[in-house]
């Protein structure tokens, strides 16, 4: 998509991700120094009600930075990212990661691209909301 000039409206996404598996939670967990049993064991996260292991937060971000970055390519600068974790993420769970142009304004040789973004499960639940702000080249 480098090269991509934006207006307001467009669709950034989808990024369609596997479904969350129990060991990718646990690889997370190693990566990212975040060893909360409630990512990894069951009876733990039973314990503190949530019913069974939920996904990191953070991961479910990451998914989110990356259809961000795939959108603007190498010669793209992401200047803003932040994000409201508004559901759980279960193993199993299907995420979607999409966006939508809320503004653009030009900036030197270069188009600042300010965006809405959400990350869905495939029960159409949105589980992060949040907003971006990125700069691509002027083509």
């Amino acid at each position: 998509m480098a090269g991509r000039q934006f207006q307001p409206g467009d669709v950034i996404g989808p990024l369609v991700k596997p479904p969350v598996t129990k060991t990718q939670l646990v690889m997370y967990s190693g990566a990212s120094g975040d060893f909360n049993p409630i990512h990894t064991v069951d009876e733990y996260a039973k314990e503190a009600g949530l019913g069974g292991v939920i996904a990191h937060g953070m991961l479910t971000m990451a998914f989110v930075g990356q259809m961000l970055t795939d959108t603007i390519g190498l010669e793209g600068d992401l200047r803003k990212f932040g994000v409201r974790f508004t559901g759980m993420v279960r193993p199993g769970d299907v995420i979607t990661c999409e966006g939508q142009v809320t503004e653009t304004r030009k900036d030197g040789e270069q188009q600042i691209v300010s965006c809405e973004i959400w990350a869905s499960t495939q029960k159409g639940d949105k589980v992060v909301i949040g907003q971006a702000e990125f700069a691509v080249p002027i083509v």
